[in-house]
């Protein structure tokens, strides 16, 4: 990553290490807690290291306000990290880095998507792992276009996108994007490459329009009374289909796919999703794979969040997801 670039990124902010603050350790007893493990960079001052975890926040929900939705997902990062920061820390083997945030302050969703875009495509090309925090779930499509631009694509090479999710988001692209439109555009501009399964989809948070979209362009989906414990030989062996047609895997976690019993502080909460065992279990399986190459979480909207319990609950998925890295 070079400094011409990042200066051309009118939207990136350093990291504040403000956030990376936790309970006190005696220096022998070594590195005990996220926050002592995480090395704050400065894309502007330092060269982003080989194999780095990369923690990046998309302070965005310009999407969500073209959507209709209800605003508060612009601080989730931040809300993520403080949780983050006090957990106890066992992935030593790990290059943790928080390399701050992408920023949406007039309005200008496609720039910061591109913003998004360029950073998490250098990411890729330096065997790193993005970890993007939303804002809006917009955030799909610049991370995704980060992806299929830093892997470089062979002939005939597909992405496939794992959705944690009540929402398909493939509504029409009219004028411009927003929070419910990032598969339909990914699908509609990189269609040849791209595969797309959803899990844990609500009928009744998705209109007869958005199944027929689903079904033309593909899409596959478990519906989220499927999406259970109970049930995760059924979803595994959906998976299994998916992915042998697929090279790499890029998991998105939309917070709302969770019931809001486990969730509470998102844009569009449902008691009626998922729990967090299985998000885990699916998780791991998916990472067993050893295809996965990016994750986000997006709508953590700690405006409606109670008592921390969804900050805590995204905290907890990412710091899961560092295990499954190897």
């Amino acid at each position: 990553m070079n400094s011409e670039l990042i200066s051309n990124l009118e939207r990136y902010n350093p990291p504040n290490e403000k956030f990376w603050v936790g309970r006190e350790t005696l220096p022998e007893a070594g590195i005990q807690y996220w926050y002592q493990a995480v090395k704050s960079i400065d894309l502007q001052k330092s060269l982003l290291n080989a194999n780095s975890i990369a923690i990046l926040g998309y302070q965005c929900e310009e999407g969500i306000l073209r959507n209709l939705g209800r605003t508060g997902a612009k601080e989730g990062a931040d809300s993520a990290r403080k949780q983050l920061a006090k957990l106890a820390f066992h992935h030593a083997d790990k290059n943790m880095v928080d390399i701050g945030n992408i920023t949406c302050d007039d309005q200008n969703l496609e720039s910061t998507q591109e913003n998004l875009c360029q950073i998490v495509s250098e990411i890729v090309k330096q065997n790193g792992f993005p970890l993007v925090i939303g804002g809006g779930h917009d955030v799909a499509y610049g991370h995704f276009k980060g992806l299929y631009q830093g892997l470089k694509l062979r002939d005939n090479a597909k992405i496939g996108i794992i959705n944690f999710d009540a929402h398909f988001d493939l509504r029409p692209l009219e004028q411009h994007g927003n929070s419910g439109t990032p598969f339909t555009q990914i699908l509609e501009e990189h269609g040849n490459s791209v595969e797309y399964l959803a899990l844990g989809i609500q009928q009744q948070s998705n209109t007869k329009e958005l199944f027929e979209n689903a079904e033309r362009l593909g899409v596959k989906h478990l519906l989220n009374y499927d999406c259970e414990t109970s049930n995760i030989a059924d979803v595994f062996s959906s998976i299994d289909t998916f992915q042998k047609e697929v090279d790499y895997l890029y998991i998105t976690i939309d917070m709302d796919g969770f019931s809001s019993a486990y969730a509470p502080g998102v844009s569009a909460p449902s008691p009626m999703g998922f729990a967090p065992n299985f998000a885990l279990k699916t998780l791991e399986y998916l990472f067993k794979t050893k295809k996965v190459v990016g994750l986000d979480i997006a709508e953590l909207s700690p405006k409606y969040d109670v008592d921390n319990a969804t900050a805590r609950l995204a905290a907890r998925l990412l710091d899961f997801v560092v295990g499954q890295l190897s």
